[in-house]
């Protein structure tokens, strides 16, 4: 095999591996080619599956489909140079706004308490007027 410092000069379908420390369990999973095509297919299947979770939690209201796909962009970060080009641009940005909220508290507070409020007159509004039971006889699956 070629020596490890190299991400580029080991590709496959997923992309480029990240650079991992020589002797390091990583390396010892990587030096056994079987091993390391499991490896690489697990750790992108387990940032899949977060980040799917993430997108069925779309249909709740507020930010928890933020999380599970940010936590599966880390899980692919560990092993693709890829996903971690693309995390770490998520972590600057997010970096910066923590900064702005630090900065800026009231503003901030405001903006995060009206959209926990609009989520709960959202929820309330579907449940009270039963919107998803008129939409479903709408399209017909009642």
């Amino acid at each position: 095999m070629t020596p490890r410092t190299n991400p580029d000069e080991r590709k496959d379908l997923l992309g480029g591996e990240r650079p991992v420390e020589r002797g390091s369990r990583r390396d010892r999973i990587r030096s056994k080619p079987g091993l390391s095509h499991a490896w690489r297919v697990g750790v992108f299947l387990a940032g899949l599956l977060c980040i799917a979770a993430g997108f069925a939690l779309a249909v709740l209201p507020g930010p928890l489909t933020i999380p599970p796909v940010l936590f599966g962009l880390w899980i692919w970060s560990t092993e693709f140079e890829w996903a971690h080009r693309l995390f770490a641009s998520f972590h600057k940005k997010g970096k910066e706004a923590w900064e702005h909220a630090k900065r800026h508290p009231v503003t901030s507070t405001a903006v995060t308490v009206g959209g926990l409020a609009f989520a709960g007159v959202a929820i309330w509004a579907v449940n009270h007027y039963q919107l998803v039971d008129r939409a479903k006889e709408y399209v017909g699956l009642s």
